[in-house]
């Protein structure tokens, strides 16, 4: 049975568990992150189909199984593209995490496309493009996920030219001028306008798309509007007031949307509910005894910007002696794969700096930071997150940063405070945290000392009015207007190739 919504997207959705020598597919245990939310559009279709990639080893491809089915989701099937070792190598470790992950994020001199192989990416590309035509029915939507399968819908284009295609970015989108540094940048563009709907977290991506498609291409801009009224219109780093949301080329409609994606607070609340995640809370705080709590949640990377936070807590430190033994900071900072090798770097001067901190600071009943380099449970970071005093979330830019919203959620309009980078996605939703600009030393000290500080009343409005955001512009929220998107694209997908054709 042919599939009416085929969703292409990297990470399988579900956990492999292998028992008594028997491999089992079950949904994932994770009730947060984007896989979920995606998942659930599978609720409104008879069939489904989700394509993503796996590594297998040349002596197991001739028993490799291609297409699987997840236990107790019955309404779609999961469909693998066997990737080997040297391709994903090649095609996510280096070429996406070397060339293209710097430029997204506005690093260009991380940049390098000397190691990087577009032959094996566009190989990659074209087989997930010919996965989703073979599942996909005539009036099928085919939806791509990111940057990773930037090629996927001309391939999809070229072998089913009536399909109906819609992408959405989860990474920044750059401005003109570094998007345009790399080589392949009109075969991406040009690409990505083959698309009925390209989606973006906020306007300004959005924006720096529409402007790099102009420069690269003969668009017309056909409709332009301001921006959701959730979204902050000016006075923040990332802030746009209105935006296209309509172009045409090679008469070829191309709708733009803006709108970030949420998270789940009925699912994190639930989390925190649970006998375990309630004793473990109490644990935590009783091993606190009364010292101020600041967790700051993330991975080795460049653009997280862990190295800003760690400076800036020892210039805190050493400017207040007197906070000496009355707080913590809790860093998870996840470390890479072995294969990034990007990223070493990175990883190697975080830990130096936790260490040079804590050496110069610690006593024997306190010790200044505390960092997991191993990810911590999902029960285990939301019981951090509820017993912070602050949540310090700064990376020098980021697509949307879910973590901050689910701190809000966490502490469900109470007390608490976010530091937040105006360089990430979710600031221009979150005006009423404390923003603050991650490449400035006295930008830093400033917003640190002024949550440490913050009157409990101040907590209380800031957080309660970010609480409501987040509830309101939920996950599910996201997910509906999407899927209203897409139907409504349907009948005007039709009606706008009529005018261009006649």
């Amino acid at each position: 049975m042919k599939s009416s919504l085929v969703i292409l997207y990297h990470r399988e959705p579900y956990d492999e568990v292998v028992e008594n020598g028997k491999t089992h597919y079950r949904p994932k245990k994770s009730p947060n992150g984007i896989v979920p939310t995606l998942k659930s559009f599978f609720a409104n279709v008879n069939q489904g189909t989700w394509i993503a990639w796996k590594q297998v080893a040349a002596k197991d491809r001739a028993k490799f199984q291609e297409r699987v089915t997840v236990e107790d989701e019955g309404n779609y099937n999961v469909r693998r593209i066997p990737l080997t070792h040297d391709q994903v190598k090649h095609f996510y470790h280096i070429t996406s995490k070397e060339a293209f992950w710097p430029i997204l994020h506005s690093f260009p001199y991380h940049f390098t496309s000397e190691s990087s192989d577009w032959e094996n990416f566009q190989t990659v590309n074209r087989l997930f493009a010919e996965a989703a035509c073979a599942e996909a029915a005539d009036n099928a939507l085919i939806w791509v996920h990111d940057y990773n399968l930037w090629l996927a819908p001309q391939y999809i284009r070229e072998l089913k030219p009536d399909a109906r295609i819609a992408f959405f970015h989860h990474t920044p989108f750059p401005s003109v001028d570094i998007f345009n540094i790399l080589p392949w940048r009109e075969a991406i563009v040009e690409s990505l306008l083959c698309c009925d709907i390209v989606g973006f977290h906020i306007p300004r991506y959005s924006e720096n798309f529409v402007n790099v498609a102009r420069s690269l291409c003969d668009v017309e801009i056909l409709e332009k509007e301001p921006v959701p009224e959730n979204l902050t219109p000016v006075g923040t780093a990332l802030a746009e007031p209105e935006a296209v949301t309509k172009l045409c080329y090679k008469n070829q409609i191309v709708n733009i949307d803006a709108f970030p994606v949420g998270t789940n607070p009925q699912q994190i609340l639930s989390v925190l509910s649970q006998p375990e995640a309630e004793e473990r809370l109490a644990q935590i705080r009783a091993e606190l005894n009364g010292r101020k709590l600041i967790i700051a949640a993330g991975r080795v990377d460049y653009v997280k910007g862990n190295r800003q936070i760690l400076e800036c807590f020892d210039r805190l430190l050493d400017r207040r002696p007197e906070l000496h033994g009355k707080l913590h900071l809790v860093m998870s900072c996840v470390q890479a794969a072995a294969e990034m090798r990007v990223y070493t770097t990175a990883q190697r001067e975080i830990e130096q700096l936790v260490g040079k901190i804590n050496g110069r600071y610690a006593k024997l009943d306190w010790t200044p930071i505390l960092l997991f380099t191993q990810p911590l449970s999902l029960t285990e970071l939301f019981c951090y997150y509820k017993a912070a005093d602050i949540c310090w979330t700064t990376p020098l830019r980021d697509g949307l940063n879910l973590v901050a919203k689910e701190y809000i959620v966490c502490h469900e309009g109470q007390s608490g405070t976010l530091v937040l980078s105006e360089f990430v996605g979710a600031a221009v939703e979150l005006p009423e945290a404390v923003l603050t600009n991650p490449y400035s030393f006295d930008r830093m000290d400033e917003s640190i000392d002024k949550a440490l500080d913050m009157p409990e009343s101040e907590q209380k409005e800031r957080m309660s009015k970010m609480y409501e955001t987040v509830k309101t512009y939920d996950v599910r929220y996201w997910a509906d207007r999407l899927f209203d998107r897409f139907e409504h694209t349907q009948h005007e997908i039709a009606a706008d190739r009529e005018l261009t054709t006649a």
